[in-house]
């Protein structure tokens, strides 16, 4: 399985754990940047670039840490296909990847430890999407419109 994995300088140090322990599950990861840490920069980039990564790779998860997960979040969910999930416990990924099919994992430097994120990371990428016809019908509508009145 391939995963692509961002953070800005918030997440910099918990990103590169979360590589290591997924390299040693056996996952493909591929680092999105930053790929150095830099005070203030922008979490956008990073989003950008693994909400791009994941849509362009079918079957492909993504990874998004800043210091609070709600920047990053914001920014994947701009684009079509993405669907990026804020998680703070492993109930949360499992409902996020069971209900809602989501294909990013974004979380918070700031409110998470190392042990919390390799936890939820697991149970998202472990957890599989209940395809109940209500679900699909909800995530069809989400790429629906882009030009809401």
């Amino acid at each position: 399985m391939e995963i692509h994995i961002g953070a800005d300088y918030r997440g910099f140090e918990k990103k590169k754990e979360i590589i290591d322990f997924l390299t040693k599950k056996g996952y493909n990861v591929i680092d999105e940047g930053a790929y150095e840490y830099s005070e203030g920069d922008d979490f956008n980039d990073p989003a950008i670039r693994v909400a791009k990564a994941v849509r362009e790779n079918t079957g492909s998860f993504g990874i998004l840490i800043c210091d609070s997960a709600h920047g990053v979040t914001a920014q994947a969910n701009r684009f079509k296909g993405i669907r990026a999930a804020h998680c703070d416990s492993k109930e949360s990924a499992i409902l996020a990847r069971e209900h809602d099919d989501a294909n990013i994992l974004c979380l918070s430097a700031h409110f998470l430890d190392n042990n919390d994120m390799s936890d939820i990371v697991s149970t998202f990428l472990e957890t599989v999407f209940e395809p109940l016809e209500r679900r699909v019908r909800r995530i069809n509508r989400l790429d629906e419109r882009e030009d809401y009145d």
